[in-house]
């Protein structure tokens, strides 16, 4: 008997809830049966699926080993942690756990704004102080790669076990690689975010392992969750636009997708030219002009639940990383 699909999700916090909800808007709701505190759980009406809920530091390391088949994790973390990124693949932004891995240095540093300028300070400080500068962070490997992506070598890492940015007002370093959402918390420490400090935009990502077990069960139960995934993502991002039109051919169509990017999912229009169409929720009100003048009296919009396509771009994601 195939062991059952692990999907691991964070454990607690807000990144926990929001996994939760992202599931359970794809009609996929997370089940602990045996309450609360319990640490494996199911999805609600599909067997054979386990959900392992751990950190998002536990969940990155077991995705890399392929202990798990797909995991919740923020993008920050599979950077860091693991070195060869073929690994694992990354499936899908999931719309929340927003944060940026930037460089931040002492406000009283004015004239440094950039990382060439930090290169001189650095240089200097060596040549003044005859040791490097200390940079204070949890994210090694990322600020290793980035300062020498800028040339900067008169450093040195101070790896952090607490609040990084209180380390240069603590004199342990002179500035940090650190992870923000609204740069509030530097600022409140006395720091500012280099000019082109941005190491990475960071997201919670969904992502598939490499090296799990993948058998024929396995993958059949994954294709069921992305196939929902997707669905729910392409409801989200479309309205379905309805109308009745005193004429209508594929030319008008077409224009309607030029301008505004609306399709045709069920073809041209039916008899007595009604159309159907699928529209990005922000172009809906330019096509519900655009219509107007073509002669329609009434149109209807509506939100979508689910989209489902036989073109799963995540299911082609996780096929090609099955097959390599």
């Amino acid at each position: 008997m195939n062991a059952p699909l692990i999907l691991a999700v964070p454990s607690k916090g807000r990144l926990q809830e929001n996994a939760q909800t992202f599931f359970a808007r794809a009609g996929l709701a997370l089940v602990k049966p045996r309450g609360p505190r319990e640490y494996r759980g199911t999805i609600a009406g599909l067997d054979r699926v386990e959900v392992a809920y751990l950190s998002a530091t536990e969940i990155t390391g077991q995705l890399a080993q392929g202990a798990v088949h797909l995991g919740v994790t923020g993008e920050d973390l599979v950077h860091e942690m693991i070195a060869d990124i073929g690994q694992v693949v990354l499936l899908e932004r999931l719309g929340f756990g927003h944060a940026n891995v930037v460089v931040a240095v002492p406000q009283a540093w004015i004239d440094v704004r950039t990382m060439a300028d930090l290169d001189e300070v650095a240089t200097a400080f060596r040549h003044r102080h005859n040791r490097k500068m200390r940079v204070a962070t949890k994210y090694v490997n990322l600020a290793r790669a980035f300062f020498a992506r800028h040339g900067i070598i008169d450093y040195r890492i101070v790896e952090s076990l607490s609040a990084t940015e209180g380390a240069p007002v603590a004199g342990s370093a002179e500035l940090v690689v650190d992870i923000t959402t609204s740069g509030a918390t530097l600022a409140a420490n006395g720091l500012k975010v280099i000019e082109d400090g941005l190491i990475l935009r960071s997201e919670a990502n969904l992502v598939a392992a490499r090296q799990a077990a993948w058998g024929a069960v396995e993958q059949e139960r994954a294709r069921i969750l992305l196939d929902r995934i997707a669905a729910d993502a392409r409801a989200r991002a479309f309205r379905e636009v309805r109308v009745q039109l005193p004429s209508c051919d594929d030319a008008l169509i077409a224009r309607a997708s030029a301008r505004f990017g609306a399709v045709a999912p069920f073809g041209g229009p039916a008899e007595g030219f009604g159309l159907t169409l699928h529209c990005p929720a922000d172009q809906v009100f330019g096509l519900a002009g655009f219509l107007r003048d073509q002669g329609a009296v009434v149109i209807t919009v509506t939100a979508l639940e689910y989209v489902f396509s036989r073109d799963n771009p995540l299911a082609s994601r996780l096929e090609a990383l099955v097959r390599s």
